[in-house]
């Protein structure tokens, strides 16, 4: 019998990495969200992209890379299975011949998390999956702050006439009243656009949107606290997309841009939301076929493992 009270990742010194259970961290399954502080939930979804595909496979590589990880968190003290029940509850059973479906199924499967009080953090997948998330997350916990951490602003009014796809989900977010104004942060955007107003549009509703450009070469550790201090206590969601990340670090994604954050800015901002109160993340837009050596899952299963060291309940600093 274990001598754990929560649920436990398989350990190396028990089962081989190679081996064990294709989940999270090699965690447990469990079927849904009952009993459970947190949970990881697989999108298989790429029917929302515009460039390359094959983030639908995202959600079995994360999990696949993420066997290294081990259950302490050396860098910040963060021991996440030693205060909150976590396990894998598997993948979203969307449509993959009808993207507006989709939203409809992830919108309610969300509901039937949320019901149970647990934070769900999601790999994805496209982008157009955090819309329906936070539609469901905002009837829950009413409008969200939001820090999105992303190359693209991801605002388009639409893409080839349609209004879902994974370059609007934070429009129709904002369209729902999922957000609240003053307090979204998006952080990493870069590129080139059609013009102008591509990144304006969320700094014309009182967005703080910040360009890639002016993370260059410095540390986000001081962003993070303006940040937090500017949230305080409001409910916040993290949707963070894995092309905000140099494609020197995070090459296999769909829509790559140069001149990305590294993958030490993209744990500054993970372990900089600890305090918040978060009631939901995200990693998306991992596609496999462009991630020859894994070196992309790997990061975003990093990057998972991090925001569930920073949720509620998890104490920081070594005890």
């Amino acid at each position: 019998m274990s001598a754990h009270r929560f649920n436990q990742p398989l350990s190396g010194n028990m089962m081989p990495r190679t081996g064990g259970p294709a989940t999270m961290m090699r965690l447990p399954a469990a079927e849904g969200a009952e009993g459970l502080d947190a949970c990881f939930i697989g999108i298989p979804m790429d029917i929302g992209t515009s460039n390359r595909p094959g983030t639908r496979l995202g959600p079995r590589q994360i999990r696949d890379e993420s066997r290294m990880i081990r259950p302490y968190n050396m860098a910040t003290g963060a021991a996440p299975f030693e205060h909150l029940q976590v396990a894998d509850i598997g993948d979203v059973p969307i449509n993959l011949y009808d993207l507006k479906k989709s939203v409809e199924i992830i919108a309610e499967h969300y509901r039937g998390v949320l019901a149970h009080d647990a934070v769900p953090l999601t790999l994805g997948g496209d982008h157009t999956l955090t819309w329906p998330i936070l539609r469901a997350v905002a009837e829950k916990h009413g409008p969200v702050a939001l820090i999105h951490v992303d190359a693209h602003s991801d605002t388009n009014e639409a893409m080839f006439g349609e209004t879902a796809a994974h370059g609007c989900p934070f429009r129709r977010a904002w369209e729902e009243g999922c957000l609240q104004n003053d307090k979204v942060f998006q952080i990493g955007l870069r590129g080139t656009g059609y013009g102008p107003d591509d990144f304006d549009w969320g700094r014309e509703r009182g967005w703080t949107c910040i360009q890639a450009e002016e993370c260059w070469h410095k540390s986000l550790a001081p962003l993070m606290a303006e940040i937090r201090e500017k949230i305080g206590d409001a409910p916040v969601y993290l949707s963070y997309d894995i092309d905000s990340l140099d494609p020197a670090f995070a090459p296999g994604t769909g829509t790559v841009e140069v001149g990305g954050l590294t993958t030490m800015q993209g744990l500054e901002i993970i372990r900089g939301t600890a305090g918040l109160k978060l009631v939901g993340c995200d990693l998306v837009e991992v596609s496999p076929p462009y991630d020859m050596a894994g070196n992309t899952a790997v990061i975003a299963a990093n990057f998972l493992y991090e925001m569930l060291c920073a949720l509620p309940g998890v104490p920081q600093g070594r005890q």
